[in-house]
């Protein structure tokens, strides 16, 4: 259920405001990777743009999510801020494309489960010892 483009472009994405049906999670490209691996099919919807410094990945979360949001290196993207949707046929680079289409059960991840996979994919920090 998206609601009409704000701003179309010639390359066929569109430019939509957070936080009215979803708000945003950004993640470095290597990290949102391992974490969309490690949620598998929990993962909602997934957008890589592989042309931002870097590389990132967004992941959609529930409207709210962004005004809670605190996991390092990462950023949340709520009520202000736009995010670039690519077309739905648009499933490699370069720039903004879909690794994981919306589908039928909709475009969003639960937070904490996101939390726990980007935790995970981060791996142990410097003086964590590893529970064994």
């Amino acid at each position: 259920m998206m609601p009409s483009a704000r701003l179309p472009s010639a390359a066929g994405v569109i430019l939509r405001d957070a936080g009215h049906d979803w708000d945003v999670i950004r993640v470095p490209r290597s990290v949102g990777l391992a974490a969309m691996a490690i949620l598998g099919a929990r993962a909602g919807a997934v957008i890589e743009d592989s042309l931002a410094a870097a590389g990132v990945v967004y992941f959609f979360a529930p409207v709210g999510t962004a005004e809670s949001w605190d996991v390092v290196n990462t950023r949340a993207l709520g009520v202000g801020a736009t995010v670039t949707i690519p077309p739905a046929r648009r499933t490699e680079g370069p720039g903004p494309h879909w690794r994981i289409c919306p589908g039928d059960d909709g475009w969003l991840t639960d937070p904490d489960a996101l939390a726990a996979a980007i935790g995970d994919a981060f791996g142990p920090r410097i003086g964590e010892e590893c529970a064994g």
